[in-house]
């Protein structure tokens, strides 16, 4: 079975929550929800199931990131530089000075 209740009414005792398998938590003046309870029977099962979508959204966006990663070319010439000494190198070259 299940029930919508408000979150005062959970407030006012987590009893309610016994005869039901899951609980939808809403707020009663906008009608958002707020979240879901599941009974202890269904928690496992849930929570294995939640695993699985955080880890695939996690691979997601992983594969976002990755798309743009990628090895840098670095000229040798420019080895063990700080970056000031790297643009003063790239200017002599550039400008001859």
């Amino acid at each position: 079975m299940t029930t919508t209740i408000g979150i005062r009414e959970l407030a006012r005792g987590s009893s309610i929550l016994k005869e039901y398998d899951y609980v939808n938590i809403e707020d009663k003046k906008t009608h958002q929800r707020k979240g879901l309870i599941v009974s202890d029977q269904y928690a496992d099962e849930v929570e294995k199931y939640l695993k699985k979508i955080i880890a695939k959204k996690q691979q997601q966006d992983l594969d976002d990131i990755m798309q743009f990663a990628g090895t840098i070319k670095t000229y040798s010439r420019f080895d063990n530089l700080t970056s000031r000494e790297v643009r003063e190198k790239i200017a002599q070259e550039k400008y001859g000075e």
